[in-house]
């Protein structure tokens, strides 16, 4: 895959998105600002993200108003979000934020070494997610076009291929879990049961052609 993962940073003071770019600088991502939440919902509209970090205050539409809005479109509202916001909030705020479907809240001053692992993650599920419908693809496609009927052994030509590339897809998944299962971060049990069962799912079928 050429394109690199994006991840959309949401907030209302510049000082703040220069900070979040220089914490994830280090990472395979490219970072794209939104300076409020009417910005960040026009950045939605035609750009497939990653992750959204979120600031909760902001002048207008907040952070809650627009992760509802994220939420109720049927693009976006698979993207995981995590909140940022300062550790003086008010006490409902961790609360709110995971109601309005948030995967993780993180109080500033953060550590940008746990932002920048909790980040890590969900580039490399967004990733694997766009591998395996990659391999989803391929194998509907090669089985469908490039191999008339009768005409080709599909087990000795196209099997044991696709089958090299799905084992590369289960071990990147199998190395993604114990980078979370390290990280003991519970927010990322549900993203990568669901993983595992498309990936499961997909193997099944495969086998079964074999």
């Amino acid at each position: 895959m050429a394109d690199r993962a994006k991840i959309l940073l949401v907030d209302d003071r510049e000082e703040n998105l220069i900070a979040l770019e220089a914490i994830l600088s280090s990472l395979d991502l490219v970072p794209v600002r939104a300076r409020s939440g009417e910005e960040a919902l026009k950045a939605l509209l035609n750009t497939d993200f990653a992750l959204i970090l979120l600031d909760v205050r902001m002048p207008g539409m907040d952070g809650f108003e627009t992760a509802s809005h994220i939420k109720r479109r049927e693009r976006t509202r698979n993207i995981p979000i995590i909140f940022l916001t300062v550790v003086d909030s008010a006490p409902d705020y961790a609360f709110r934020s995971y109601a309005a479907g948030a995967v993780d809240y993180l109080t500033k001053p953060f550590d940008p070494w746990v932002l920048r692992a909790k980040v890590a993650v969900f580039v490399e599920l967004y990733n694997m997610n766009r591998r395996l419908a990659e391999q989803a693809f391929m194998l509907r496609d090669r089985l469908a076009s490039e191999i008339p009927p009768g005409e080709a052994d599909v087990q000795t030509a196209v099997l044991p291929e696709l089958s090299g590339r799905l084992t590369a897809v289960e071990e990147e998944l199998a190395r993604v879990v114990e980078l979370a299962r390290k990280g003991g971060d519970p927010n990322l049990v549900g993203p990568l049961s669901d993983l595992s069962h498309r990936l499961n799912h997909l193997r099944a079928g495969f086998d079964a052609l074999s």
